[in-house]
Order: C-alpha cells, then structure tokens, then sequence
C-alpha cells in the first residue's frame, strides 16, 4: 500500500481562503445592525461564513483521504471521523463541528447567532 502524505500546498491554500473569509466576516460585524439588515450584509455573511465552512471541510476531507478506511463524503460524517481520530477534539468535532457541517440545514441557528453578534 502507497502512503499518502498530507499536501502542505493545499492544506495552506484553504487556510488562507479561510482567513480571508474570516477578515470579511470581520468587515460585515462593524456595520451597525440597520446597515446590516438593510444593505447586502445578511447575504455577504452567509455567502463568506459558508466559503468558510467550505474550506475547513475540505481540509477535513483531505486529513482523512490519506488515513486507510477514513474517507467520508458527508460534512457531518466528516466532522465525526476527524474527532474519532483525534485530529480535532473530539468534543468540539461532536458538538460545534457537527453543527457547522449541518449549517444549510439549520440556518435558523446561523440567523440567531447573526442576531446576537450585531445586538
């Protein structure tokens, strides 16, 4: 069996795209919550927060592409494995990481937590 190593090259490329989403979340949280409701903001925060989310599956899914039977196609399933091999702790990965990886599903959450931050 190859062993497969870790790509540096991409791991980095998507750590700066996440970094990059992140300064524009940053951006967005300055507006004061009238701008924000009644400008693009709403819209740029899920567009930037999802890029985001986005990047650090795809770090995950290539962690786990170079681990033997560890392969997952799913976010949440993904966020499972890489608490079960103890790459992230395990209880952020089954709590925290779980949820951002259903965030399309519940973005009632994402709404409030958007609420909260600009209160």
């Amino acid at each position: 069996m190859t062993k497969l190593f870790l790509d540096r090259d991409i791991i980095l490329k998507r750590i700066n795209g996440i970094q990059g989403e992140i300064k524009e979340l940053e951006k967005l949280a300055q507006l004061s919550f009238e701008e924000f409701e009644k400008g693009v903001g709403f819209k740029l925060a899920q567009f930037h927060l999802h890029r985001a989310l986005e990047g650090v599956f795809h770090i995950s899914a290539h962690i786990l592409s170079r681990i033997p039977g560890a392969q997952a196609s799913e976010y949440k399933e993904m966020a499972r494995k890489i608490g079960e091999y103890h790459i992230v702790d395990k209880h952020f990965a089954d709590t925290a990481l779980q949820e951002m990886a259903g965030y399309r599903i519940i973005k009632s959450s994402m709404i409030n937590w958007l609420i909260l931050m600009f209160s």
